[in-house]
């Protein structure tokens, strides 16, 4: 891989939410995205603030970069996306994949937002699978990467691989499946499209939640490690295999504590819903009865 074709990439990790935003810039161009935006949400509070969005703005800043684009690898259940705020913030143009407006379809019936409209809107571009574009002079392939949601995708950027929660650090293994719209052989085969990838390609990994074996937070890793040490999908681990492991994690698992309010403002690429009848905003908890 040539040096041309390798971005700068600064990881910034939401201690909160176990969260890793990228900023990814062409050394050539200086011009960058921002990959997977935290914004601040205190559910005890119901204050929202913009540190983390504050945080990437001074680096830009400081590094004198000029933000083309600010994107989402999915519509996250387990943190607020700050996309809109730095969209506005560096007039650039939003991106997910083509995907979110499944998602959009069904979360709006889970909490009566009619108004949001399951075509993708406010994003400004729909990735489909293959689509290409660029940062900088940085060619960009996008990946449909499901299984986790129906919407993820991987950015591949030079040399460089954004896979959102699709895999995570090798100790740690891999996504939960149990979502609208998850899937353990689909995330199987998701898994295999990002293998596939050069074994030199680096990996940028949406969160690291800290497995008992280390302290240190990481989310760098590459193919050629994935590939070997995955804990949960290394070479010779069978699909069968797989997908039994996956889906009896994933019955242990309880919702993220952020669920609901993530993607209420998720599904409308970071925007608030809309304020009711005393012009307040409200984030809702369905009421679920027990059986």
């Amino acid at each position: 891989m040539t040096e041309a074709l390798r971005p700068d990439v600064t990881g910034f990790f939401d201690k909160a939410t176990s969260t890793v935003t990228y900023v990814v810039a062409d050394p050539q161009t200086r011009h960058a995205a921002v990959i997977d935006a935290v914004l601040d949400y205190d559910p005890a509070s119901g204050r929202i603030s913009h540190e983390c969005a504050d945080h990437i703005s001074a680096f830009v800043k400081e590094k004198g970069l000029t933000v083309e684009w600010v994107l989402d690898t999915h519509a996250h259940a387990d943190h607020l996306t700050a996309t809109a705020v730095l969209r506005e913030r560096f007039g650039a143009k939003s991106g997910i994949g083509e995907h979110i407006a499944d998602i959009q379809s069904y979360w709006r019936k889970v909490f009566n937002m009619p108004y949001v409209a399951a075509d993708g809107t406010p994003y400004d571009r729909l990735f489909a699978d293959g689509d290409s574009f660029s940062i900088g002079n940085l060619p960009v392939r996008v990946i449909h990467t499901p299984g986790h949601t129906a919407a993820d995708i991987t950015y591949v950027v030079g040399d460089a691989a954004f896979i959102g929660d699709t895999l995570f650090m090798p100790d740690y293994g891999t996504a939960r499946t149990d979502f609208p719209g998850g899937d353990a052989h689909t995330l199987y085969a998701s898994i295999r499209k990002i293998l596939a990838l050069p074994g030199e390609t680096r990996v940028f990994v949406g969160h690291d939640y800290l497995p008992e074996t280390r302290t240190d937070v990481r989310w760098e890793s590459t193919v050629a490690e994935q590939r070997k040490s995955n804990t949960h999908v290394h070479e010779g681990v069978s699909e069968e295999a797989f997908v039994k492991l996956r889906e009896e994690r994933n019955a242990k698992l309880g919702s993220p504590r952020l669920l609901y309010p993530s993607l209420q403002v998720n599904i409308r690429g970071g925007h608030l819903p809309e304020p009711e009848e005393d012009g307040s905003v409200y984030l809702k908890t369905p009421i679920r009865k027990a059986n």
